[in-house]
C-alpha cells in the first residue's frame, strides 16, 4: 500500500464524494491516531494485516483516554470508509473493520430540579390570590407530586379525582389507562383550585384545568406556566412539565421508592425506561459522597 494513501482517501472523499472540509479533517485525524497506534504495537504491522481486533484495542485505547461514544464512533466511521476506498482499488484483500460495531452512544442523564428548590417554590413563594396563581401552583404540585405527563395533566377532566381514595385515574399513551395515587397536600390544592374555578371561570366539557375563559389547558399553556414559575428557583436551560416528572421519579427514588413501584407510577411499559433514573440518583450520591468524605 503506498504511504500516501491516507491523502489519497481524504482527496477522494473532498473531490469525487464532496465530502465536508470538517469530516475530511476528522477522518484524517482518526486515521493517523490509527496508524500511529497499530504501529506502536507492532511497527510491521502495515494497513492490510491490520485486523479486527487490532481495530478493537484502538477503540478501547480511544475510551480510556476519555473519548466520548461518539467520538470513537466518528472514528470507526472513517475506518470503515478508509477500508472500503482501500478495498475497491485493491490495495488490501480483506476489510478488518467492515463488521464492527462501535460503542452504544451512552443517553443523557434526566435533567431535574432539586427537592429544595421544589418546596422552596410550592412553600416559600409568596402566591396571590388570583385564579392564575391557584392555577399555576395547582399544576406544579400536580406534576411534582405524580411524574404525569404533560397530555395526561390536560386530558383530566374532573370525574377522574377521586378524593375519597385519593387517586387520580390517567389516560397515558395509546389510551393506556392507570390508578396514581395522591396525598393529602394535593388534595386539599385541587379543592381550592377547583372552588375557585368553578366561581372565576367555569369549566368546559369537564376538563380539570381551564383558562380563565373555562376552556381546557394546551399543552403550551402548562409548558409556559411551568417554564415561567421554575425560573424563580432554578437557572436550568429545561424548565418543562418534563423535567418535573424527573423530579417526581429521582426524588422518589431518593426517598426510598422501589424501582418497580415508580415504573408502575410513571406508566412505562419496561423497567429499562425506568432505570435511567437510578443513575441519576447515584451521581447525586456521588457528588454527596465527594463532598461529605473527608478523602473523597
Amino acid at each position: 500500500m503506498p504511504k500516501n494513501v491516507i491523502d489519497q482517501f481524504l482527496s477522494y472523499l473532498r473531490y469525487e464524494k464532496n465530502r465536508s472540509e470538517l469530516t475530511a479533517e476528522r477522518y484524517g485525524t482518526s486515521l493517523h491516531d490509527f496508524e500511529a497506534f497499530f504501529l506502536s504495537l507492532d511497527e510491521g504491522l502495515t494497513w492490510a494485516s491490520v485486523d479486527a481486533d487490532i481495530i478493537r484495542r484502538w477503540m478501547e485505547s480511544l475510551m480510556e483516554r476519555g473519548n466520548i461514544a461518539s467520538t470513537v464512533n466518528t472514528g470507526l466511521s472513517a475506518l470503515r470508509a478508509f477500508y472500503r476506498f482501500a478495498l475497491k482499488r485493491g490495495l488490501i484483500e480483506k476489510d478488518p473493520a467492515g463488521l464492527l460495531k462501535g460503542p452504544k452512544k451512552s443517553k443523557p442523564l434526566p435533567v431535574f430540579v432539586r427537592e429544595d428548590s421544589m418546596d422552596k417554590l410550592i412553600d416559600g413563594m409568596e402566591w396571590e390570590d388570583t385564579y392564575k396563581d391557584m392555577l399555576a401552583r395547582t399544576i406544579l404540585i400536580l406534576l411534582y407530586e405524580t411524574g404525569l405527563r404533560r397530555a395526561e395533566l390536560t386530558g383530566l377532566n374532573d370525574t377522574d379525582v377521586d378524593f375519597e381514595t385519593g387517586q387520580l385515574k390517567v389516560t397515558g399513551k395509546r389510551n393506556k389507562q392507570r390508578i396514581v395515587p395522591f396525598g393529602k397536600e394535593l388534595a386539599e390544592q385541587l379543592r381550592s383550585y377547583i372552588e375557585q374555578r368553578d366561581k372565576e371561570a367555569g369549566s368546559e366539557e369537564g376538563a380539570l384545568f381551564v383558562s380563565a375563559k373555562g376552556k381546557r389547558l394546551s399543552g403550551d399553556q402548562v409548558y409556559r406556566i411551568v417554564r415561567d414559575n421554575l425560573a424563580m428557583v432554578t437557572s436550568m436551560k429545561k424548565r418543562s412539565p418534563h423535567v418535573l416528572r424527573h423530579s417526581f421519579a429521582t426524588a422518589m427514588l431518593n426517598n426510598g421508592a422501589g424501582l418497580e413501584s415508580v415504573r408502575q407510577l410513571l406508566g412505562h411499559e419496561s423497567l429499562n425506561t425506568t432505570q435511567i433514573y437510578t443513575h441519576t440518583t447515584f451521581e447525586q450520591l456521588r457528588r454527596v459522597y465527594k463532598e461529605a468524605h473527608p478523602r473523597g
